[in-house]
């Protein structure tokens, strides 16, 4: 009998073992606790919402890269939305305000453009810094941290007028 006859899903489908997945997220869950800090899905890279309602159980919310990202964290999830973009641009800017609660910018003019109307509008701020130490070998075009990066500003861009807009700093190194 084939599968199809049994009842199978005929065309490709992904099976997600709730037990291990529930493992995970538990450690996960130890780590925030443990550091104090919160860890947020990373939509970019699981976005599969229809077990949001089981993630949400062990973590605080969705990071997202951009408007679409941030509605469906905000929507499917809940939580804190985060959303970073290497450049945000007006129409899509204002889309997001009112799906996020921080905005991460890539770059000080970046924040001297949209983060007082950020800030206005309730949501908390930061700035993406580029330690420029990369942590990883061999696959310098996923570093953030590699030499030419434009993700994050680096030590001879930043801009000190700008901290007053900010309400913290992030640093990305990839792992």
């Amino acid at each position: 009998m084939t599968a199809a006859k049994r009842g199978a899903p005929r065309t490709p489908y992904f099976l997600v073992d709730e037990a291990p997945l529930r493992r995970n997220l538990a450690l996960l869950r130890g780590v925030a606790q443990e550091a104090g800090c919160k860890i947020l899905l990373a939509q970019k890279a699981f976005s599969m919402f229809s077990v949001y309602p089981l993630l949400r159980e062990y973590l605080d919310g969705t990071a997202a890269s951009g408007y679409y990202e941030a509605r469906l964290g905000c929507e499917e999830f809940g939580g804190e939305t985060h959303v970073f973009s290497p450049a945000f641009r007006e129409e899509d800017f204002l889309l997001l305000l009112p799906y996020v609660d921080h905005i991460v910018f890539n770059t000080p003019a970046q924040a001297a453009r949209f983060a007082s109307r950020a800030r206005a509008a309730g949501k908390s701020t930061g700035l993406r810094v580029n330690p420029e130490c990369s942590t990883q070998q061999g696959h310098s075009i996923y570093d953030p941290c590699a030499p030419g990066s434009r993700l994050g500003t680096a030590r001879a861009a930043f801009d000190k007028s700008v901290l007053p807009l900010l309400d913290g700093l992030h640093f990305h190194t990839l792992c």
